[in-house]
């Protein structure tokens, strides 16, 4: 007997499936199962389910004193049911992390920051002391099932005076982690955008890669820059990691008009840009996505087995079987919907997407979206 059975469960591609999930694994999938299970919940095609989404940007340790927040109110309150925090915390702060991690519903996984303090002040790599290969090494060994990659902040305001000196020093660290992908933040120059995606190779990730900011990955006449292009070309993917400051709309549309997509879509999501915008949620995020030219698979695309092949999260993503009972329910609303970029551009779009429950190794929670919700789920 399953533990859980979803009946007519709706898919990206409008095929309507039964969902058995077994000891907070995915049993089996097919257009209908017999047999009984502990639970059943009949979705009569009324919404969609995907593989659990993963937002592989955000910040949610709540003791940094710039950006924090609470795992659960950036996961499973909002239909996410796996977070990766981007770099708060560095190898002074990765166990404390950790620990205070393990309380969450959502799962929680960290990219280190190569800098020992994480994100304590808004320039952590402008003091190249701050840069210690040994601290990392030996954090990625205590913790070698949370962290999943490194990250570092390769903007002008961040590294001060060092250029690109700390990419060179994080490649290093990265060859001695055994290859972990590393996130690689961009913003305003200097370093310029070609001297950081030169020395990127196969497997790293360049977030906030529709950013408006001058150095930006479009050259004025709206081409994709070629240092951007070779990058794509050797394997490195493009995270959005919205942000405050670091998603425009007139760059996503330039490019998903070529058919430059990103790899993940993410929120970079804290207590304030969910609070006042123009976050708010990952949800919120993938549906700016469908009003700037993609389709609602390609977006989910980039929210499950991308994200989670990206960081190498080998039995996330997908809704096959043996891989994690991880599932994320939604809705696709046609009403439109006001969605302001990091720029202040407005733009109405016609659809977007409302998460209703999440499943977490088997484990049903509510949004408060779904315990409003007409139908019952």
């Amino acid at each position: 007997m399953f533990d859980l059975i979803l009946r007519r469960a709706r898919l990206t591609n409008e095929r309507l499936v039964d969902i058995a999930l077994q000891e907070g694994k995915i049993a089996a999938v097919a257009d209908s199962l017999p047999g009984e299970a502990k639970r059943e919940r009949d979705l009569a095609g009324r919404c969609y389910v995907s593989a659990g989404w993963i937002d592989s940007h955000v910040h949610c340790y709540p003791k940094s004193p710039i950006y924090h927040d609470e795992a659960d109110a950036i996961g499973v309150a909002t239909g996410v049911t796996t977070v990766i925090d981007a770099g708060s915390t560095g190898a002074d702060h990765i166990d404390d992390f950790y620990a205070i991690t393990r309380a969450a519903t959502t799962q929680v996984y960290a990219l280190i920051n190569i800098a020992r303090t994480g994100i304590v002040t808004q320039n952590e790599l402008a003091d190249m002391r701050q840069i210690d290969g040994d601290a990392v090494a030996g954090a990625v060994a205590r913790l070698p099932d949370f962290i999943v990659g490194l990250k570092a902040r390769m903007s002008s305001s961040v590294v001060g005076e060092n250029g690109i000196q700390p990419l060179i020093k994080a490649k290093a660290i990265q060859q001695r982690v055994g290859g972990l992908p590393l996130m690689v933040h961009i913003g305003n120059n200097p370093p310029d955008l070609a001297e950081i995606a030169d020395r990127l190779t196969a497997g790293d990730i360049i977030t906030h890669c529709f950013n408006g900011k001058p150095n930006r990955v479009l050259t004025p006449q709206g081409e994709l820059k070629a240092s951007v292009r070779n990058a794509i070309a050797r394997g490195v993917k493009m995270d959005v990691g919205h942000g405050s400051a670091s998603f425009s709309f007139e760059v996503a549309r330039v490019a998903i008009a070529q058919g430059i997509l990103p790899d993940t879509i993410s929120s970079d999501i804290y207590c304030r840009n969910r609070l006042n915008g123009p976050v708010h949620s990952l949800a919120h995020v993938m549906s700016k996505f469908l009003s700037v030219g993609m389709t609602l698979p390609q977006v989910i695309d980039c929210v499950t087995w991308k994200a989670a092949e990206g960081l190498r999260l080998t039995r996330k993503g997908r809704l096959e079987v043996g891989y994690d009972g991880d599932l994320t329910l939604f809705s696709l609303t046609d009403t439109p919907r006001l969605f302001v970029d990091s720029e202040g551009e407005q733009l109405t779009g016609e659809k977007h997407l409302t998460p209703l429950a999440a499943v977490v190794a088997g484990e049903w929670f509510l949004t408060e979206e779904g315990k409003a919700n007409v139908f019952d789920l």
